[in-house]
């Protein structure tokens, strides 16, 4: 598992962007349940993600079928929890936006290793 400075800098543009995504659905989905609204804009968020992280923050060349799930059940359902437990919890104390943000901040470092662990650490298993 290398980690380097481009890795990191890919990372968090694609963190970005990713963020950008699940906001963006979230905001879309304002007339449903937020604990919905946030579960459907965390799926196209998690696509989205893994699809640049694996072609172009570690540059993956191998198949999907593995690294794919890894991902999701490495962080991308951690994430989930954790903004999920985020809107839960802090919505009534501090508001709606405000909980998703925090639990978003909470996960992004989270998010990093696992990234490595699922997509990186494959890339020697290559079938």
């Amino acid at each position: 598992m290398s980690l380097n400075l481009t890795k990191i800098l890919r990372f968090l543009i694609v963190g970005v962007g990713n963020t950008a995504v699940d906001f963006a659905v979230f905001w879309l989905l304002q007339g449903l349940a937020p604990l919905l609204a946030n579960v459907i804009a965390w799926g196209v968020a998690v696509l989205f993600s893994y699809a640049l992280n694996s072609s172009w923050t570690f540059q993956r060349g191998r198949s999907h079928w593995q690294a794919l799930p890894r991902f999701v059940m490495g962080g991308a359902l951690v994430s989930l929890a954790i903004s999920s437990l985020s809107l839960g919890l802090m919505t009534g104390w501090i508001g709606l936006w405000p909980a998703k943000i925090v639990g978003t901040v909470v996960a992004a470092a989270l998010n990093f290793l696992v990234a490595l662990w699922s997509i990186e650490s494959a890339r020697g298993r290559r079938a």
